[in-house]
């Protein structure tokens, strides 16, 4: 039993893990199966729409958390009653001031499972945001004695979007409802471990264990290219080698669908995850967390030896580390978890031994977070705010012998509604508190080149180097200026 599971856990590697790399495509993409177009009956089929157990799965979700928090973790948030949320209507949405992590990708998680009830009931993308969104309301204004969080209604829906769209094709790409027995139920545990509500729905209609002549697959057969990386990795705190952390590290990166596939405009046909797990003393284990989505796209040109699309991409990005101990500093904190924009790709191949790729992507960010020398309140160390980011790379292959690439990512966020100066934010009322944080203008900017060598067919020696650089310009507090460094030697196989 279970001889399948190393097979169709690799894609459930993927959520297990990410949760470095920057925004690129894999430079050596080595697809396993060719694809398939999906079967029209699985298509016909899983168009269905169920509104009211979509309907039903999201309120009763709700429920089952909040009385997980009330009865068992006992949380003062879950005593709610209806003069809490009369209070929550009548003071309405606020900032509020919980960690990183918690704001920036739990609650993005949290959106994923309100979406993926309704995509895994026959709901498209657009229409499964909408669910999203209700979901998250409910929560705000109903289910916690805290006031509803302004940063919470946007960041679970819309981050929720990007890590829903991404884990449903996930847990498509597990399913094969010909297969019997202990494949079958390999299958179904991959897929529920993927995506927990769409496993939920096929045990509830009776899907996960009916036998049919077609695959069950909404996508067919997708074009897929995994690079699974692992090995040693140093830090270095604006460049002193005695504040630097040892340790390991594990990279995921995947690419799904075609980027010069344009003929769907579906939204998600193609996307890109890039992921780290680290274990460095007194640092997150989750350093990384990337998604980028194409929503829409149009090629302009199409010539023998070139190819270039423009479109519209969904972004969410997450970097985190903690406080270095010996200098009583955090080096950087960055969380996009609603960014869109226009993105441009190119490829050339000069002759049959190189291959060029390139791309340039311009983001309007809604909400944006960014760390904070001076904002500390409850759990938050971090100033909320909006701007754009401006990201680029190229990747050098030489057949699948080598590759070279190198990418950048710039972020420019806003912060203008901040405290009044001489308040400190650490002895305030934090529930009262509706502040993004420090008055500010704030860039974040990511330099990363990666190195791979072929060792042998899909294996590869990798060396990669990371810049990260935190600029801030405070209106009441000194500018600030600080520079991470990060270096990995990894071992690296491409599927």
């Amino acid at each position: 039993m279970f001889k399948n599971l190393p097979r169709l856990f690799l894609t459930a590697c993927i959520v297990a893990l990410s949760l470095p790399a920057t925004e690129a495509q894999i430079a050596i993409k080595q697809s396993a199966i060719e694809p398939i177009m999906p079967d029209s009956i699985d298509v016909a089929e899983g168009a269905k729409k169920h509104f009211w157990r979509a309907s039903g799965e999201v309120f009763g979700f709700n429920m089952g958390l909040w009385a997980f928090d009330r009865y068992v973790q006992k949380g003062d948030f879950a005593y709610i009653s209806f003069k809490s949320i009369k209070k929550n209507f009548e003071v309405g949405f606020k900032w509020d001031n919980d960690k990183l992590g918690t704001n920036t990708f739990l609650h993005p998680y949290t959106g994923n499972l309100y979406f993926n009830a309704a995509r895994s009931n026959g709901y498209s993308f657009w229409g499964s945001e909408l669910f999203a969104i209700g979901g998250s309301a409910m929560w705000e204004l109903f289910m916690e004695r805290e006031y509803p969080s302004t940063n919470d209604v946007i960041a679970t829906p819309i981050g929720g979007a990007a890590i829903g769209e991404m884990l449903f094709r996930a847990s498509d790409a597990c399913l094969d409802d010909r297969t019997t027995g202990h494949e079958r139920f390999e299958r179904e545990l991959a897929c529920f471990i993927i995506s927990p509500m769409r496993g939920l729905n096929r045990i509830f209609t009776g899907a996960a264990w009916r036998h049919s002549a077609t695959p069950g697959r909404l996508f067919g057969t997708p074009n897929i290219g995994i690079r699974l990386s692992a090995g040693y990795k140093m830090m270095a705190f604006q460049g002193r080698m005695r504040h630097m952390g040892y340790g390991g590290c594990v990279q995921i990166d995947l690419e799904y669908g075609d980027r010069f596939e344009v003929k769907s405009t579906k939204p998600y046909d193609y996307f890109t995850l890039r992921g780290e797990l680290q274990v460095l003393k007194g640092q997150p284990m989750l350093n990384q967390l990337s998604i980028q989505g194409r929503l829409l796209a149009r090629e302009f040109l199409e010539e023998h030896k070139s190819w270039a699309s423009i479109g519209l991409y969904q972004d969410f990005n997450f970097y985190d580390s903690d406080t270095i101990k010996s200098l009583k500093k955090v080096p950087f904190k960055l969380g996009i978890p609603a960014s869109v924009g226009v993105g441009l790709m190119f490829r050339d191949r000069p002759d049959r031994r190189y291959l060029f790729d390139a791309f340039l992507h311009v983001n309007g960010i809604l909400l944006g977070s960014v760390l904070s020398d001076h904002y500390h309140a409850d759990e938050r160390n971090y100033n909320w705010a909006s701007g754009f980011a401006i990201k680029a790379g190229i990747n050098l292959v030489s057949g699948k012998y080598w590759a070279l690439s190198a990418s950048n990512e710039y972020y420019r966020l806003f912060s203008w509604a901040g405290y009044r100066y001489g308040v400190d934010p650490a002895t305030s009322d934090y529930r009262l508190l509706n502040v993004q944080g420090d008055h500010s203008t704030a860039f974040f900017n990511v330099t990363d080149i990666r190195l791979d060598v072929q060792i042998h067919k899909h294996l590869y020696a990798a060396a990669e180097f990371t810049n990260y650089v935190r600029s801030t310009h405070y209106r009441d507090f000194p500018h600030v200026l600080s520079s991470t460094m990060a270096l990995r030697i990894m071992a690296a196989y491409k599927f």
